[in-house]
Order: C-alpha cells, then sequence, then structure tokens
C-alpha cells in the first residue's frame, strides 16, 4: 500500500521531527476531516508500505534526515511556482528549493522526484506568457532531475474566492495557449507534462493526462510492479493512488493564498497550539470519544516485483 502525506498539508516543510517519531513508534492515527472520532490507524512499517509518497513546497528539513528513512521507498512531488510573498508568504527562496530538489534526485534517482507547477492561475502580474516564460526557466534548471511535471489550473473553492478574490483559473483559450507552450518545453528538456483532473482536450495539445500519481508512476519511482485494489483512487475520474493521507487539513503554515486546505490564518494558528512531536495524531491526542480502527493494511507488491530492465 501506499501512506501519502501531502494532500492535506506539508509534512515535510513543517512536521517532519513528528514523522519521524511516527516512523520509529511504527504508526499514526489519522481523524477523519469529516467525522472528527473516527479514527484511522496505519502501520508504518515497509512490510506493508510500498511507498511513502511526498507533496511539498520545502522538502529541505526532511532532506537532512534523508538516510532515516532508508528502509522505505519514496515518492517526491516537489512544487515550485515563480509566485512571491503576495501569494505564498512562508514558501522558502525557490533557489533554495530548486537545489534541494536536485539533492533529492541525486538522492533517490530522478525517476522518484517529480515537479509540480501549480495551481496556475491569471493576475494583473501572471498572464499567459509571463507563465510560458517562468516554466521555460525552470524545466531548463531541472533538466536531467526529473522526467514529471504536473501542472494543474487554480480551481475556485469557496474558501479561494473569499481569500483570494483577485486571482481567476485561465479560460478555455488561455489553457490551450499554456499546455501546446509548455508541452514543447517539456519535450525540449525530456520531461513529460501531466495534467490532473482537467479538461481531457488538453491531450490533443501536447499533455499527457493519465494522472500525476498513476500507478504506473509509482511503479517507475520504486522500481517495482504492483497490484493495486480497484477502489483505491478516492476521486471521480482520477486514477491516481492518493488515498491512505496522514496529515491534517487546516494545518499548512506556508499560508498560500490559493490554498484549498486551509479555510483561514486563524484556523491554522490554533491548530498548530496543538501539535504535540510525540502524538500519534498530527494535531490534539487521543479523547474519549475517539473510536480507532486499524486498517487492513497489505503490501500490493507482486511477487515477481521487479520490472524488468527492457519493460
Amino acid at each position: 500500500m501506499i501512506i501519502n502525506t501531502g494532500m492535506r498539508t506539508d509534512i515535510p516543510a513543517f512536521y517532519s521531527k513528528w514523522l519521524l517519531n511516527r516512523i520509529q513508534e511504527g504508526f499514526v492515527y489519522v481523524r477523519n476531516p469529516y467525522y472528527r472520532h473516527q479514527v484511522t490507524k496505519y502501520i508504518l512499517n515497509p512490510n506493508v508500505v510500498d511507498c511513502l509518497a511526498f507533496c511539498t513546497k520545502n522538502p529541505h528539513p526532511l532532506i537532512q534526515n534523508l538516510s532515516l528513512l532508508d528502509s522505505y521507498k519514496q515518492f517526491w512531488f516537489v512544487t515550485i511556482t515563480p509566485y512571491g510573498k503576495d501569494i505564498e508568504p512562508n514558501v522558502p527562496d525557490k533557489k533554495q528549493v530548486i537545489s534541494d530538489f536536485k539533492r533529492l534526485s541525486e538522492y533517490f534517482g530522478k525517476n522518484s522526484v517529480a515537479l509540480r507547477y501549480d495551481p496556475i492561475f491569471i493576475n494583473e502580474k501572471f498572464d499567459v506568457n509571463k507563465h510560458i516564460r517562468c516554466f521555460d526557466k525552470l524545466l531548463c534548471e531541472l533538466k536531467g532531475y526529473t522526467e514529471d511535471c504536473t501542472i494543474s489550473f487554480l480551481d475556485m473553492y469557496k474558501k479561494v474566492k473569499i481569500n483570494s478574490p483577485d486571482l481567476r483559473p485561465p479560460n478555455e483559450q488561455e489553457q490551450i495557449q499554456i499546455a501546446t507552450a509548455f508541452s514543447k518545453i517539456g519535450k525540449q528538456n525530456n520531461i513529460i507534462i501531466h495534467s490532473c483532473c482537467e479538461n481531457n482536450f488538453l491531450k490533443d495539445y501536447g499533455l499527457d493526462i493519465t494522472g500525476c500519481m498513476s500507478k504506473e508512476i509509482v511503479e517507475k519511482a520504486i522500481d517495482s510492479n504492483l497490484n493495486v485494489p480497484n477502489n483505491n483512487s478516492k476521486r471521480n475520474g482520477c486514477s491516481c493512488l492518493l488515498g491512505n493521507d496522514i496529515g491534517a487539513y487546516n494545518t499548512c503554515m506556508h499560508l498560500c493564498k490559493y490554498c484549498y486546505a486551509n479555510a483561514n490564518q486563524e484556523l491554522v494558528k490554533e491548530n498548530i497550539k496543538k501539535h504535540n512531536l510525540n502524538s500519534p495524531f498530527l494535531i490534539g491526542e487521543l479523547e474519549p470519544e475517539d473510536k480507532i480502527t486499524e486498517t487492513n493494511q497489505k503490501s500490493w507488491l507482486k511477487i515477481d516485483n521487479q520490472i524488468s530492465f527492457f519493460s
């Protein structure tokens, strides 16, 4: 099975010490974000966890301790955008993030580290041409360090509309312009440009629409074949392996203006006060009303699990 860490918060950036404690103790508790007292217990053991999947804007804090995770196969998404502090107030300098991206690639191999350039939005500072110039520069910098990049367009969730009324997603014509240009830039740098849960017509303009964290991408990352349960994907129309996330909403301190995972800054600040490095929960402690369910974890590795050299 796969343990995800990055759909609800940025664990490498802000909670790496907690994660390493959980790895050492061998389990983690996760609250259901919609039914508070429904708690899932996940065993953290490489015998049943085939891949630890990360999605981060700042891998640096965890990079210092990568050797402590050596018993796990891993897949890393690193998000790098051209936005400034007005949009991403607590994301570190992009030169540092690019440097850390390269370090991850050198440590795990380029198949285990992928780029995210998202979300793409339009405002007074960023039009289509600005995105194309920034993307070209970024991929030239990362050529040889990855083979995969995922882009996505801003989703106007209710909380995004409240927090960022000056941002908008690209319209259809702008999406076509971006897809066409980004696909060309990707080919020039030997990087496949994926879109995920976007309009399928974008494949006509060079994008790979099979998903950002599909079975094939994970298999390439861990150099093994997987027998994945048919019901693993949690979103309609999505083939990505996104279940089993151990993060929590309203806990990411990047405080990006476009964030779908934070309702507001005040709630994030209140939750951070409840973080305990030694708790099995990312936020808070076990409560009397909690009902803990231990998930039935099994390895998905095939018996003949090594991918052929010629595949």
